[in-house]
């Protein structure tokens, strides 16, 4: 947490969706959206105190790809000057990628910055299931500092869409048992390719947009189509505050520029 302004800051990826080769789609290509991160947010003048990455950092059957990714989350977050956290999604190759950093020894873990504890959770198969459960409720029995950020890729809500509202994790009425009157202070996932919001057991979630997609949101109820639009989300942390907000790669040409307003700081 910064200490001139007591905010503390993720800078939330989701669905890279990395390819060795082909581009995805034939015109995706993950790696350079992740550098194309460090330059939004090095010219937005955004200092994020961690970059979580809620996974399908690979597409399925390019496992080959992983030590690119290493190497893209590392310089991204050298060049934001953040540590960089990972979890795997349903495309993820659960072998290949314990070639990532933090994942060599298993793939879920927890992991303190700061004063704010992560813990990171393996969805990859759909599910947390009950070892990984018991595991959860276990470091949840003890607070942590300023409180706990789950990260995991199946959100624990359905999607709004029809094609994709039986797609969130399996397990999620026992993950929100676990988590019930806990220190958690917001979920972290992925994996709908479009952004939402919600609460579980009265805590917040924020589903992150796709660095390779956006959904169609209006593709109707037999179809998934995808807008080629790269997002990510800065989530903002306080005392008492949680805020996300999804920003777009690729932004129109602005209609207008001006100086920021200049607000008064005390009431005279």
């Amino acid at each position: 947490m910064s200490h001139e302004s007591g905010v503390f800051s993720i800078l939330h990826l989701s669905d890279i969706h990395a390819t060795q080769g082909n581009l995805l789609y034939g015109q995706i290509d993950g790696l350079a959206r992740v550098r194309q991160v460090g330059d939004y947010v090095l010219s937005a003048g955004m200092t994020p105190e961690v970059v979580l990455v809620t996974g399908d950092l690979a597409e399925r059957g390019h496992s080959g790809v992983y030590p690119e990714v290493k190497r893209a989350l590392q310089r991204l977050g050298d060049r934001v000057g953040a540590p960089v956290l990972t979890v795997l999604g349903n495309h993820d190759s659960p072998t290949d990628a314990r070639a990532l950093a933090g994942h060599e020894g298993g793939h879920y873990r927890s992991v303190t910055i700061g004063e704010a504890r992560f813990l990171l959770l393996d969805s990859s198969g759909g599910a947390l299931g009950a070892k990984q459960l018991r595991w959860l409720k276990g470091e949840l029995e003890t607070p942590s500092g300023s409180g706990t950020i789950i990260a995991l890729h199946h959100p624990p809500v359905a999607s709004p869409l029809p094609t994709l509202s039986r797609t969130g994790l399996r397990d999620a009425s026992d993950f929100a048992e676990a988590i019930a009157d806990s220190d958690v202070r917001i979920v972290l996932a992925g994996h709908y390719h479009h952004p939402m919001s919600a609460t579980v057991a009265g805590i917040p979630v924020s589903v992150g947009p796709s660095l390779a997609y956006h959904q169609v949101m209006n593709a109707g109820p037999d179809s998934v189509s995808g807008h080629n639009l790269a997002m990510f989300s800065l989530v903002q942390l306080t005392d008492g505050l949680v805020s996300t907000a999804p920003v777009s790669l690729y932004p129109d040409s602005p209609l207008f520029t001006s100086p920021a307003p200049q607000y008064a700081t005390a009431i005279d």
